[in-house]
């Protein structure tokens, strides 16, 4: 079994979000915005039909799953592997904290290389495979000709879907950030998957 469509769908913003902060895979709950996104975004994702809805168990993940499952009528499933990537040490810093700090870090942010986020965190390709490896079993465990929406954290499932693109870390870069409460659709494609639409918003959201 595969499904027909994977829906990708990024949590609604958060206050961290707004303050720029490493959330990683600490517990940061979605703010007024963050809620209002996620009801935006529902009725778009709802037109797809979906028959499963699959998110990471952190609760901003779960608040913006919520939203989709209460207009569709579907229970949301979880599955930790979708949790964003591990920041260890950071969670909670900044990105100018983090870059003064760790200058090369940051030079090896914006080339395009991968590191690791502090010294007990996951680098991007670790956390990109994990989030990767838990899309291919949910598309898998689905019925045949079904829609799924996985429901995440911006960075591991833009590293995600590259990867399942067939492309390599690098090209994450290629992929703009997605945005607070955004979706994406991928279609199956033999052994890889084809990017049908990336980074929707809903309108105001």
């Amino acid at each position: 079994m595969t499904a027909a469509r994977l829906v990708v769908w990024r949590h609604g913003e958060t206050s961290w979000n707004v303050e720029g902060r490493y959330q990683g895979q600490a517990e940061v709950a979605l703010n007024a915005r963050g809620v209002q996104q996620a009801q935006a975004s529902a009725p778009f994702i709802a037109a797809l039909q979906p028959s499963r809805i699959v998110s990471s168990d952190l609760g901003r993940a779960r608040a913006t799953a919520g939203a989709l499952a209460e207009r569709v009528g579907l229970p949301v499933e979880l599955e930790p592997r979708l949790q964003e990537i591990n920041v260890g040490e950071w969670v909670g810093l900044t990105n100018a904290e983090v870059f003064a700090a760790h200058p090369d870090f940051a030079e090896a942010l914006f080339a395009g290389r991968d590191a690791r986020r502090s010294a007990t965190g996951e680098t991007g390709a670790q956390a990109g495979a994990r989030v990767a490896e838990a899309l291919l079993d949910i598309a898998e465990s689905t019925p045949d000709g079904q829609t799924v929406v996985a429901v995440g954290h911006g960075f591991a499932l833009r590293v995600a879907t590259v990867f399942l693109l067939g492309l390599d870390y690098v090209h994450n870069l290629t992929l703009g950030g997605l945005r607070n409460a955004s979706w994406s659709v991928l279609q199956p494609a033999g052994e890889r998957w084809r990017l049908l639409s990336w980074n929707n918003v809903a309108g105001g959201a």
